[in-house]
């Protein structure tokens, strides 16, 4: 099997889209109100969904990862282009030589930098 895409629905898709375009640019792909960015070999896409009603009541439940090889300068520009910080970079204790940034989406989605780590 293969991860092929994270859809994060939202009340307020446009919203999303506006936001993520700021961080990763003009998208790849839209379609009937959705709209996808690809991020290495999968996509991340943002779209209405009828069961979503405001923003994110435990933003922690599920965080998705961007895998980077420069952690801190990726995290700069995601702040420069207007990302909302969490958390900035840090040494977790079980991977001292990696490091993780987390993000939150207007929605209160949380998605991270992480440094690459061998599984």
């Amino acid at each position: 099997m293969n991860l092929n895409s994270i859809l994060i629905g939202s009340e307020n898709p446009e919203r999303l889209a506006e936001y993520y375009s700021r961080l990763f640019g003009k998208a790849g792909w839209e379609s009937g109100g959705f709209v996808g960015w690809q991020v290495g070999t999968g996509w991340m896409v943002v779209g209405p969904h009828d069961q979503v009603k405001g923003t994110n009541a435990q933003p922690g439940r599920i965080i998705w990862n961007l895998e980077s090889a420069d952690v801190p300068g990726d995290f700069e520009a995601m702040k420069a282009a207007g990302a909302t910080v969490v958390h900035e970079p840090y040494a977790p204790g079980e991977a001292p030589d990696g490091l993780i940034a987390t993000f939150s989406d207007p929605d209160d989605n949380y998605f991270q930098l992480v440094s690459p780590m061998e599984m």
